[in-house]
């Protein structure tokens, strides 16, 4: 299977659908429960059918596997539980065979402890790779350096016996953060970089962006106004009480950002996109990260990842965003590897989860921005409900009860409805259970049903192909006075109106005397009658028309 789509040119990226694959959880070859670079190049055609024009595949490096790949212990190999470098250039070959680009995560804030790196760095104070990591003197009482807290729980410090320091970490005791104002670290971790542009990589989603550069001279952070978490850390993590004015986002940012885009304006048509966890500073970080065209060509925040599906929370989110990032570019999404699945945090009961799926992905096509899907939301999956003896992630065990942690987002791809563990995986046991409520909606099953989730997606991407004002064309919102979300998205000669109702209650629309509606325009899955100056909406409908 050949796609027919082009998916080419400097901004390709610009209004791009993104799929992220989660490698361990979509599709194992070798029968040992976790999934494989081999099982990713098996489904590419499912992805390419999506017709999506890139795939995000989060990390398959070398690894302890403390924090699921999310801590390097070499950043140029495969992991040997994913497959070789041989099996990613064949799938990577597959890929671009198919018309979609290849996006690596590249996790640089910090390291394994295993990393050789780290093992160099923490062998004495006056070694070569010495002043690689973030160390400090303890206070004269023996306790850490300042107040950092971690997002995983604790001090964000780590005693070490041997250097008689402590080192940071923003996460596990595991994952040490690199000293990025050493800039032996950066030309080390740009060559990292540029091993995989040169084995031809079309981009890099850059894990936890912000948190590169702390305070040089290692400040306390102040408590926060509202002690709260936030989407990057729940209620009952302390990390919420401070302002993290010193642990991250720090100025120095900006020119190493610089290096990393020189380093890619290098190669032909790749490309950026940052996760940027920032609490109430996020759209100005993003502004400063994506403005100017010389530092990352898009940024994503934790806005739309939490459980507010109304109106006016998404009319906040974007038009904030279109206020304050004046030259930047923004990739939206509903779900990833770290939050609850959508339809769970949307959807006010199970049976209501399909038309919700179907009309958030509606929404998600129709904003400004580049779009990112997460693998396993074309089939609307809900949440898995795990026991606690299921858990693999260390965030999750830690706050156990009160946080779950983010495994219930990340179990396996169901395939086949009637197989073992929905066709994952043919060994006994798969590294998270597959719910009978996901093999329910198996990609075979729903591939055979004209009205499934998985086909809107398939018809709602095929929708916003077709309409180029929806890639990057202009957005503005309209006031009508009713509890929904309207906006135009215009670009040349087409000017398209949509209006979503959120609610589960009918409603009506009195369009504004300045539009002029040309036609109708059925959105795929939905069924709005014409309108004339008045559209009438269903719960949780679409309507959207061309304006003369």
């Amino acid at each position: 299977m050949k796609s027919t789509k082009k998916a080419a040119g400097a901004d390709w990226w610009r209004g791009a659908v993104i799929y992220q694959v989660y490698p361990r959880s979509f599709q194992d070859t070798d029968a040992n429960g976790l999934g494989d670079i081999k099982g990713i190049t098996r489904r590419l055609p499912h992805i390419a059918a999506l017709g999506v024009d890139a795939i995000w595949l989060a990390p398959f490096f070398t690894s302890p596997m403390a924090d699921m790949g999310y801590d390097v212990s070499d950043y140029c190999d495969v992991d040997p539980i994913f497959g070789t470098l041989a099996d990613f250039d064949e799938m990577m070959a597959a890929a671009h065979e198919l018309g979609l680009k290849v996006i690596i995560d590249q996790v640089i804030s910090h390291t394994s402890d295993r990393h050789a790196w780290f093992v160099e760095s923490r062998t004495s104070r006056d070694n070569a790779k010495a002043d690689w990591y973030v160390w400090a003197d303890p206070k004269p009482d023996g306790t850490a350096p300042n107040n950092w807290l971690s997002i995983f729980g604790g001090p964000g410090w780590e005693w070490d016996g041997v250097r008689r320091q402590y080192y940071q970490h923003n996460f596990l005791t595991s994952q040490p953060d690199l000293n990025f104002h050493n800039p032996e670290v950066q030309d080390a971790l740009l060559s990292t970089v540029k091993f995989w542009l040169d084995r031809g990589v079309d981009g890099f989603r850059l894990d936890t962006v912000n948190y590169y550069f702390c305070d040089k001279e290692l400040r306390d952070n102040p408590p926060a106004l509202v002690a709260t978490g936030g989407l990057d850390a729940p209620e009952s993590n302390p990390y919420g009480m401070q302002n993290h004015l010193y642990d991250k986002t720090q100025p120095e940012n900006i020119d190493f950002l610089k290096r990393f885009r020189a380093l890619l304006d290098q190669y032909e048509d790749r490309t950026t996109v940052g996760e940027v966890g920032d609490g109430a500073r996020s759209l100005q970080t993003v502004a400063a990260y994506t403005s100017g065209g010389d530092k990352l060509h898009m940024c994503y925040t934790f806005d739309l990842l939490g459980p507010d599906f109304t109106p006016s929370h998404f009319r906040r989110c974007v038009g904030d965003f279109q206020d304050n990032v004046v030259d930047g570019w923004v990739c939206w999404a509903f779900s990833n590897h770290d939050v609850q699945r959508h339809v769970s945090r949307f959807a006010q009961n199970e049976e209501e989860q399909p038309r919700v799926a179907k009309l958030a992905i509606s929404l998600l096509s129709t904003l400004r921005g580049s779009i990112c899907l997460y693998q396993g939301e074309e089939l609307g999956l809900p949440e898995a409900e795990l026991a606690f003896e299921d858990l693999r992630d260390p965030y999750g065990i830690r706050f156990w009860p009160a946080f779950k942690g983010r495994d219930g987002c990340r179990t396996p791809m169901p395939w086949e409805a009637s197989r073992a563990h929905a066709g994952f995986t043919t060994a006994d046991k798969s590294w998270l259970p597959v719910p009978y409520q996901h093999a329910a909606l198996a990609v075979d099953k729903q591939d055979a049903d004209v009205d499934s989730v998985l086909h809107h997606y398939r018809e709602t991407l095929a929708f916003r192909a077709e309409h180029a004002a929806l890639r990057d064309g202009d957005m503005t919102f309209l006031d009508t006075g009713e509890d929904v979300l309207a906006f135009t998205r215009s670009k040349g000669g087409e000017t398209l109106l949509f209006i979503f109702n959120l609610s589960r209650e009918p409603v009506k629309v009195v369009l504004p005397k300045e539009l002029t509606l040309g036609k109708t325009i059925a959105m795929p899955g939905f069924t709005t009658a014409d309108a004339g100056s008045t559209v009438s909406l269903s719960a949780l409908d679409v309507y959207c028309g061309a304006l003369a």
